[in-house]
């Protein structure tokens, strides 16, 4: 059997977590994704998809997305019903496996996604699977410690050889 889901789209809340009566964090969110076609005259449509994460992703969303961020998730989708005033409601949603960044610009102008050796700041997990903010220098163990050059010298253009094509059997 195969129950796989793959959603990419826009927060349209503030994700917030809350915590079982056992402890286990919660999210439920909605991600409003734009459906691949546009009829004539009219504006594009969106569908609401709501998505339920635990643990590790519930912490993850509510630190790092917040309303109108894009998201990307892997899940899979479970459908369920119940009863409210004699009439019965059906649910389906989006249990989360995966989330990602979408590598969209932060509104700063910061990038979502950046390699520690690129930022301010690198994050390190603990044993408890919660994210710290460290100083980059303290988590490379080197106060001294530089930004990559990302520069190239590739020399002068005289110090190649150049070569001839005669003779080449390709």
């Amino acid at each position: 059997m195969l129950n796989k889901v793959v959603i990419m789209g826009r927060l349209t809340r503030d994700p917030v977590v809350n915590q079982t009566q056992t402890g286990v964090a919660i999210t439920r969110f909605t991600v409003a994704v734009d459906r691949n076609f546009v009829r004539k005259g009219e504006e594009r449509q969106a569908d609401f998809i709501n998505c339920v994460a635990w643990r590790n992703q519930a912490e993850f969303i509510g630190r790092y997305f917040a309303k109108g961020r894009m998201i990307a998730i892997v899940g899979n989708l479970h459908t369920g019903s119940y009863d409210k005033d004699g009439v019965r409601h059906y649910t389906t949603e989006v249990y989360v496996d995966e989330v990602s960044f979408t590598g969209e610009p932060r509104q700063n102008g910061e990038s979502v996604y950046q390699p520690a050796y690129m930022s301010n700041n690198a994050y390190q997990s603990n044993s408890n699977n919660s994210y710290q903010q460290q100083n980059r220098s303290s988590s490379y163990g080197n106060s001294n410690f530089q930004q990559p050059d990302d520069s190239i010298d590739i020399g002068k253009l005289d110090d190649f050889e150049v070569f001839n094509d005669d003779g080449v059997p390709f």
